[in-house]
């Protein structure tokens, strides 16, 4: 079965569950003032774009980017099923976002993440992508849970 990647409404309860996953691991490893993980209702804002990732019904994985400013955008809510890690799915989300990124002519995409070990798979992956640290940007503050990333595109 291939991989599709598509914009989700966030209405199935799928996605609903890894989002609610996701915001749990955030605060699993990061004080509240320092998880910056987006609820549903805030992805649902304008500005940002969810794609999720599906082999047939099952829900692979998901990705998010939230435009700062008609040149630069954030990459959010990266998260990959429990159940499909080290397949490839955040990298597939990865690169159809960059795509979707030069479709819309951003400059720039930037992400924050954490600095402990339970986020080192994605640090990697983004610094295999080509992304670079960089001090804090647009919205954030220097924070020792986070660590932040830019890519010009």
């Amino acid at each position: 079965m291939t991989r599709q990647i598509r914009i989700d409404d966030l209405s199935g309860p799928q996605i609903q569950e890894l989002l609610h996953e996701h915001l749990q691991g955030m605060a699993q490893h990061s004080p509240p003032e320092s998880v910056h993980a987006l609820s549903i209702e805030a992805l649902r804002q304008p500005g940002i774009t969810v794609w999720t990732a599906w082999e047939g019904d099952e829900l692979l994985g998901c990705g998010a980017l939230k435009e700062l400013e008609p040149s630069h955008a954030e990459i959010k809510s990266m998260r990959t099923s429990s159940t499909q890690l080290g397949k490839g799915v955040a990298r597939s989300v990865l690169n159809h976002m960059l795509q979707e990124a030069a479709n819309r002519s951003y400059a720039r995409l930037s992400l924050e993440t954490g600095p402990m070990q339970a986020f080192e798979p994605a640090r990697k992956l983004y610094e295999s992508c080509g992304f670079e640290y960089c001090e804090a940007f647009v919205g954030y503050a220097p924070d020792p849970y986070s660590v932040f990333m830019t890519k010009a595109l």
